[in-house]
């Protein structure tokens, strides 16, 4: 006779922590609150080796109490967890592999710590599952790496263990609705403990327990340019892009990668762009953070709608005083859902500008280089041509048709996918190359495959210094190969071109030169920007726009 199948072996096992937590804190736990002093003693009681844990790190919100006390658990109590995390910026994200608490990671985005993550992976200390982009990361989150246990951050809660997550929301509805759904453990680090609420963003239902931390969460202000650093060259960049690329396929609803480069096109929407007549044409939709450099064409009338993926020091009085703009509660404070600004970007969106590293003779693009595994973010959800998508608009469709002008295809549009760099990067080193670094990268880490951000069948445009290459326009391999050498300028791949057929590309409009496009390089000069420094960013926003004490010069 078989044995009785049992169907809820996760929610025994809940029930087990869970009893084994209240008996470890004992009269220390109130409700859903604890001590912060007792945090260890709650993460023994309720991690189990080989768990998967999901830190919150994301792009400028980190849960970085419960970092730092996970690397200060006794590894011969609890070791080999998986890590499933977006971001790892803190010191203790990688802490928690050299005293081989954890073993196993799957991220997206390492930044700060990139350097420290490739050491480590070459020395064996931690397996790389995958390198995800942010949306990939989130759907496996509801897949085959659920969390067992979370660890969130948020910035209040009341006496019942409802959450209130701010203007920084973020990661952190995906994270605990991944786990509490599914037999996990939820604990959430917060700012503060009050009797109200300005509004629930989490129902205490879906946590389990509550701790305030000493200090408040780091919040990283990851989107803020000082305009006092934008250079000439990229003022000229930017011009081309608006002119070459915006005006020309009418871009309404975009996303801007983190940069300098992506600051001057803000920055010169409400002067340059304006004196176009594009004002109302171009820019007016947005998934983006909430980036200081465009509270200028905020307040020219450029745009008209942003949600965003998490918030920005210093911004919050502004959101506050332009509801018809940002996505805000009764309270006034901004929603913002990375998980959803993400699907925005991938599907909503009719184009993604954004810069780089490398990139080869295919267009092929990666921040991975030698002796740095920095992860994508969003750029390949951004930066990705969305097959899934059905609805038109005349950028999408124009797009389309000059990819598949001549073949008989069946109709439909492109996103238009922009990949804006110098030709020389720091330290001079050549932006464009013949192989990138990924494939050493995977090598060296094992991985399945070498770790391209955008795949070069996604690009529609490079822009550099020397002008505009429209991909799209290109009808064999040989044409787009020489359409990347034509803007690589004095790289070594720049310098193999075949003056020949670039000259030919040209003429036929698949290479633009800032001449071409009707601009004077002369005109490219910071008397163009709305702002040319921070301070002229506060009086922009009338004084709400409050920036952090490292861009504060005056």
């Amino acid at each position: 006779m078989n044995a009785p199948a049992i169907w809820d072996t996760l929610q025994q096992n809940r029930a087990v922590r869970l009893k084994k937590a209240q008996q470890q804190l004992g009269d220390g736990l109130s409700g859903k609150i604890f001590p912060a002093g007792r945090i260890a003693d709650l993460l023994h009681a309720v991690l189990e080796p080989g768990d998967r844990v999901c830190l919150e790190g994301n792009n400028q919100k980190q849960a970085d109490f419960l970092a730092k006390a996970l690397a200060g658990l006794d590894s011969t109590r609890i070791h080999d967890l998986h890590i499933l995390q977006s971001v790892l910026a803190l010191p203790e994200h990688l802490d928690i592999f050299e005293k081989g608490i954890a073993s196993r990671l799957d991220f997206s985005f390492s930044g700060p710590q990139s350097g420290r993550l490739a050491k480590l992976a070459s020395a064996g200390k931690l397996n790389i599952g995958a390198i995800h982009t942010y949306l990939e990361l989130y759907a496996r989150y509801f897949v085959d790496l659920t969390p067992r246990v979370a660890l969130v951050a948020a910035q209040a809660a009341d006496r019942q263990g409802n959450l209130y997550t701010g203007p920084n929301t973020e990661d952190t509805p995906t994270i605990i609705e991944a786990t509490a759904f599914k037999g996990g453990i939820v604990i959430a680090q917060v700012n503060e403990i009050v009797d109200k609420l300005p509004r629930v963003d989490i129902p205490s239902d879906w946590v389990d327990f509550v701790v305030q931390a000493p200090t408040p969460h780091y919040i990283e202000p990851l989107f803020t340019r000082d305009p006092a650093l934008i250079s000439e060259i990229q003022i000229l960049m930017a011009m081309m892009a608006i002119k070459g690329i915006y005006a020309e396929y009418q871009v309404e609803r975009l996303n801007h990668g983190i940069g300098f480069d992506t600051a001057a096109i803000e920055l010169l929407l409400p002067t340059y762009a304006a004196s176009l007549g594009l004002k109302g044409k171009i820019a007016r939709y947005w998934a983006l953070n909430p980036h200081p450099a465009l509270i200028p064409a905020i307040e020219a009338g450029f745009v008209e709608s942003i949600h965003s993926f998490g918030s920005e020091l210093g911004m919050e009085d502004y959101i506050r005083a332009r509801p018809d703009i940002f996505f805000v509660g009764a309270d006034g404070s901004m929603r913002s859902n990375r998980a959803l600004s993400q699907a925005a970007g991938h599907y909503a969106c009719d184009m993604f500008i954004g810069s780089t590293l490398q990139i080869d003779l295919q267009g092929n693009s990666s921040t991975a280089t030698l002796g740095r595994i920095a992860g994508f973010g969003g750029a390949p959800n951004m930066g990705a041509d969305a097959r899934g998508r059905r609805h038109a608009s005349a950028a999408w469709l124009k797009a389309g048709q000059q990819a598949r002008a001549g073949k008989n295809q069946i109709p439909r549009g492109q996103k238009l996918v922009v990949q804006v760099v110098e030709t020389f990067r720091e330290h001079m080193q050549p932006a464009f190359v013949e192989t990138l670094d990924a494939w050493k990268l995977a090598e060296q880490a094992n991985m399945a495959i070498p770790p391209v951000m955008i795949y070069g069948d996604d690009v529609t445009h490079i822009l550099t210094e020397e002008g505009i290459a429209n991909l799209l326009l290109c009808r064999s391999d040989e044409e787009r190969e020489q359409a990347i050498r034509g803007v690589a300028g004095y790289t070594p791949v720049g310098l193999a071109r075949d003056r020949r057929m670039v000259e030919n590309l040209r003429d036929r409009g698949i290479i633009q030169r800032a001449e071409d496009l009707g601009i004077d390089k002369r005109s490219a000069t910071r008397d163009l920007l709305a702002a040319k420094s921070m301070k002229d960013l506060v009086r922009a926003s009338g004084g709400l726009y409050q920036p952090p004490k490292r861009f504060r010069n005056w």
